[in-house]
C-alpha cells in the first residue's frame, strides 16, 4: 500500500505529450504542483496549453528542461516528488533506423528516469506509460492467447527489430522498467498499457501522435474505397489520463493495467462517424477485401506488408479490461464520443477540410 501526499510535487516526463497533457491538467485540477519535464521549456507553442491549463486551477506548474537520453537529466525535476509519471516515449511507425529512433530512446529513456528514481529518496511510486504493444504485436496474437483474449499476464513475443519495431521497443522498455523496479525496494512500479489512444488533443496543432494520422486517414479520403476490418483496441485519451491519475493515487494499485475500452476495427470506426460527418467527408462505407489489400497494400504503405495484413485484417482483437475497472474503478467513454470528439478537433483546427 503506497500512500501519496498530494501536497508534494508530482513529476511528469514528456509533460507536453498527447496523454501527458491531459494528465497534467488532471493533476492541476486537483490542486497539485506539477514538475513538468520537457525538451524545451521556452517553446511556447509546445507548452502554452499547459500554462493555460494551470491558470484556471489551484495547482501550480514548474517547467524543467530534460532530455530522455541525457543521464541524470531528470534529477532536478524529481527532487521532493513522491510520485513520478514517465510518459515520454516516441510513438511513430515511420522510421529509417528503428534501433536508433525507437529502441534506444524507449529503453535508455526508461532506464534513465527509473535509475534517477532509485537515487531520489523522496520517490515512493513510479507510473510508467507502457502500451498494449508490450502485450501483443498483431490481432492474431489475441486470437492465439488463452481464452482468445489478451490479459496483463501476457508479454509480446512476436515483435522484433525487423517486424513491428515499435511494439518491440515498448516491450523492451517495459521489461527494463520491471527489471529496475525489482532491483530496489524504495518505490513500487505501476504500468498503464493503453491500446490505440484517440480523443481530442489539448494541443492539436503540435500533436505528433500517430492517433492524429489515423483520423486523417479515415476522414481524408485514404479509405474512401473501403476500410480494412483490422482488429484493434481503442481508448479515449481522457480515460487514459484518468487511469494514470488513479494508478498514482490508489494505494493498492499494482502491476500492469490494460487500458482499452473497446475491441473494434477501422471499418467500424468509420461507420460510427458516418451519421454525423458522412455528407462532408469521404469516410469508408464498406470493407476492403483482404485479397485486394494483399495485392496493393505493400505498394501503398510500408507498414502493410503481407505478413501484417495476414495477421490483422479480418482478425478480431480482444483484450480483458476487467482489472482496471475492478481495481482502479475506471469507466470508459463510449466509442462514438471518443471518435466524434477526435474528428471534430481536426475539423476545428482545419487539419481536415470538408469536401
Amino acid at each position: 500500500m503506497t500512500q501519496i501526499d498530494k501536497s508534494k510535487p508530482v513529476m511528469v516526463t514528456g509533460a507536453n505529450g498527447y496523454v501527458a497533457s491531459w494528465l497534467v491538467k488532471r493533476l492541476l485540477d486537483e490542486g497539485i504542483t506539477v514538475h513538468a519535464a520537457v525538451r524545451n521549456p521556452n517553446n511556447e507553442e509546445k507548452i502554452g496549453h499547459l500554462k493555460e491549463a494551470a491558470a484556471n486551477t489551484t495547482g501550480e506548474i514548474k517547467f524543467f528542461k530534460a532530455d530522455l537520453l541525457t543521464e541524470g537529466a531528470y534529477k532536478e525535476a524529481m527532487e521532493g516528488c513522491e510520485l513520478v509519471y514517465h510518459t515520454a516515449s516516441p510513438f511513430t511507425t515511420e522510421v529509417k533506423d528503428p534501433q536508433k529512433e525507437l529502441i534506444e530512446p524507449a529503453e535508455k529513456g526508461t532506464a534513465n528516469v527509473l535509475n534517477t528514481a532509485k537515487e531520489t529518496p523522496s520517490v515512493k511510486r513510479v507510473v510508467v506509460t507502457s502500451s498494449c504493444a508490450a502485450i501483443y504485436t498483431d490481432a492474431i496474437d489475441s486470437v492465439n492467447a488463452p481464452n482468445g483474449q489478451l490479459t496483463e499476464d501476457i508479454w509480446n513475443t512476436t515483435a522484433s527489430l525487423d517486424y513491428q519495431p515499435y511494439s518491440y521497443s515498448k516491450t523492451l522498455a517495459e521489461k527494463k522498467a520491471w527489471e529496475i523496479a525489482d532491483s530496489q525496494s524504495q518505490w513500487d512500479l505501476v504500468t498503464i498499457n493503453p491500446s490505440l489512444v484517440l480523443g481530442p488533443a489539448l494541443n492539436p496543432k503540435n500533436t505528433t501522435s500517430e492517433s492524429v494520422n489515423i483520423m486523417k486517414m479515415l476522414g481524408g479520403g485514404d479509405m474512401k474505397m473501403g476500410a480494412p476490418k483490422m482488429g484493434l483496441g481503442l481508448v479515449d485519451v481522457r480515460d487514459v489520463a484518468e487511469a494514470h491519475f488513479k494508478a498514482g493515487f490508489t494505494p493498492s494499485a499494482k502491476g500492469r493495467y490494460i487500458t482499452s475500452a473497446h475491441n473494434t476495427n477501422f471499418l467500424e470506426m468509420g461507420t460510427i462517424l458516418l451519421p454525423k460527418y458522412g455528407k462532408q467527408f469521404p469516410l469508408p462505407k464498406k470493407p476492403l477485401p483482404k485479397w485486394l489489400l494483399m495485392l496493393v497494400g505493400p505498394l501503398t504503405n510500408k507498414l502493410f506488408t503481407r505478413q501484417f495484413i495476414r495477421n490483422n485484417v479480418n482478425i478480431p482483437w480482444k483484450a480483458d479490461n476487467s482489472k482496471i475497472k475492478d481495481e482502479l474503478g475506471i469507466s470508459f467513454k463510449p466509442m462514438k464520443e471518443t471518435l466524434e470528439d477526435s474528428f471534430q478537433v481536426l475539423i476545428d483546427e482545419k487539419i481536415l477540410k470538408a469536401s
